[in-house]
């Protein structure tokens, strides 16, 4: 049984947070969709769907959090500083989860 909790632990705080992985990349400069899940699963070790990518970047987008211009082809994304600022607030939640449960 704890093997089963850990592992729902992992998918709620990577695939079910994805926005915050997202918002780490963009923050150290713009990427287009492609690189952005390659360097989610080279950065911190798992794979989003493909699909849920694109409908996190959306909301991301709608959200004001980040920004998208198109480039040839491609779609370039960028971090807001509403995004910026929301990073910041999601990392002191975790600090602070961290924390308490130390």
């Amino acid at each position: 049984m704890p093997e089963k909790l850990l592992r729902r632990l992992e998918d709620l705080n990577t695939k079910g947070c994805l926005w915050m992985y997202i918002l780490r990349i963009l923050k150290d400069g713009p990427v287009h969709a492609y690189t952005l899940r390659k360097q989610i699963h080279e950065r911190f070790g798992f794979r989003p769907g493909t699909v849920t990518a694109y409908r996190v970047l959306y909301a991301l987008t709608s959200g004001g959090f980040v920004t998208k211009k198109t480039e040839g082809r491609r779609k370039i994304y960028s971090i807001t500083e509403k995004g910026k600022r929301e990073l910041a607030e999601a990392l002191t939640f975790y600090r602070k989860q961290a924390k308490a449960l130390s």
